[in-house]
């Protein structure tokens, strides 16, 4: 496979998972106490909200370099 064809690839799962999962959520543990030997941590958790329109733009960019790729060939 071209290199085009396997990025298109990779941009058409992007943009469906950017549209059927909508966002991303991930935990990090913060230092929220620090006196010498005792510490304390807590878990925070983020949350990155993805927009239909990214996902449906990644899904037509990754769909027309499919389609460039296989009409060079």
């Amino acid at each position: 496979m071209k290199s085009t064809m396997i990025i298109g690839v990779v941009l058409i799962v992007l943009g469906a998972i950017g549209l059927f999962g909508g966002r991303i959520d991930f935990t990090t543990k913060e230092k929220v106490l620090d006196l010498g030997p005792i510490q304390a941590t807590a878990d925070k958790q983020h949350s990155i909200g993805l927009s239909d329109a990214a996902g449906v733009a990644l899904l037509v960019a990754g769909v027309v370099l499919c389609v460039v790729s296989t009409r060079r060939a």
